[in-house]
């Protein structure tokens, strides 16, 4: 009687998608095992490769979309739509990630999140009536403010007129007009994927802590921090709204606020999202033996990344359940993973190599060391 294996890795970066890291797993473990069954569930941590997995878990449909990028000028986005045809699932960093600008051209004062309110809108036009929304990797400080031009509210300074887009704008914002946001919108319940928990202002606030990391000098981080503790403070008056304290609202510079003062959302870590959206723990019924992994696997796994939740919820199961971990890169104190759910933990790398060919030979290697694994299980 073959054994039956659930395959839930990540992605490993730049090398394969979890899908094409599930494929590479059967083939080993089926070279040793021909009658094993192998149940794909490519897994993702809210950041990036969370579209990809959650469209190929439950066969769903990748949407190609050119929007405002975060400079404000045009750029091509995607978003997913799940299998079920009303959950739509966005990483913000598609339209407004920190990959769209440059070393020279990033600047948290200008830099805007209007393309992922235009991802957003486009999800509502398209019926759906659940997002999943992503916020890590974020080129902007702008807390959320752009998203929300792009649904219809209008930021306005002590004149009437709108303010430009970013984050070095804020200071001035004066009222906030709603008249004429999208109707929609009231109906839609959107799930921030975010393993972040600073809050929108001070020193482990949006500004102070990755600001620097997009673009802003010292002096720049004190005016955005200003500029968004103003910001925060005229939502709670006009919109009776507090988000200047709550954890996670410094997300993707303040996404994570815009996101609760002007949308339906609730913050949930990342991995526990995938996990509900992939019916993880009901396809993990009756299953001998898990293989999960990553790029790297180090004592920081047990932050909420992907295998840690794939092991943690196999184990809720059933405790027998062996859980393996598969990586490209086997790092510092990973023994501390063996006391929260994993068996085991192999490094995939076959010898010194440049990282490239590494990159390039994912695959055959994952193969292989499923194979190897398969042959000591059987």
């Amino acid at each position: 009687m073959g054994k039956t294996f659930l395959l839930a890795p990540d992605s490993f970066k730049e090398s394969m998608t979890a899908k094409e890291v599930c494929e590479a797993m059967e083939i080993g473990i089926k070279r040793a095992i021909p009658d094993a069954e192998c149940i794909h569930v490519p897994m993702a941590d809210g950041g990036e490769g969370t579209v990809q997995s959650l469209v190929d878990a439950t066969g769903g449909t990748l949407i190609q979309k050119e929007v405002t990028g975060p400079l404000g000028t045009p750029v091509k986005a995607q978003y997913g739509i799940l299998g079920d045809g009303r959950t739509g699932v966005i990483e913000m960093a598609s339209a407004s990630g920190i990959h769209h600008v440059t070393k020279e051209t990033k600047n948290p004062m200008v830099t805007t999140t209007y393309g992922t309110g235009e991802l957003i809108r486009d999800c509502i036009e398209q019926g759906i009536t659940d997002i999943i929304l992503g916020i890590g990797g974020s080129a902007t400080n702008d807390g959320g403010t752009g998203m929300a031009a792009a649904m219809g509210y209008k930021l306005l300074d002590k004149e009437g007129k709108e303010l430009p887009l970013g984050g070095g704008y804020l200071g001035e914002l004066h009222t906030i007009d709603t008249s004429d946001v999208i109707p929609q919108l009231k109906n839609i319940n959107i799930l921030v994927a975010s393993d972040v928990t600073n809050p929108l202002c001070g020193e482990r606030g949006a500004s102070a802590v990755f600001g620097p990391q997009k673009g802003a000098t010292p002096e720049m981080v004190q005016i955005l921090d200003r500029n968004l503790r103003h910001y925060g403070n005229i939502v709670k008056e006009q919109l009776g709204i507090d988000v200047v304290d709550v954890p996670g609202a410094g997300g993707a510079g303040g996404l994570g606020a815009g996101l609760l003062a002007f949308t339906n959302s609730t913050m949930k870590k990342g991995i526990e999202i995938v996990i509900e959206y992939t019916n993880l723990k009901e396809k993990l019924e009756n299953v001998d033996f898990v293989f999960t992994g990553e790029g790297g696997i180090d004592f920081q796994t047990k932050f909420g990344k992907a295998p840690y939740g794939v092991a943690q919820a196999a184990k809720s199961v059933n405790n027998d359940i062996k859980v393996i971990a598969l990586a490209g890169y086997v790092g510092q104190d990973v023994e501390a993973l063996y006391d929260e759910g994993f068996d085991a933990i192999f490094g995939i790398v076959p010898g010194a190599a440049v990282i490239e060919t590494l990159l390039s030979q994912g695959k055959e290697n994952v193969a292989r060391t499923s194979e190897s694994i398969a042959r000591l299980l059987k």
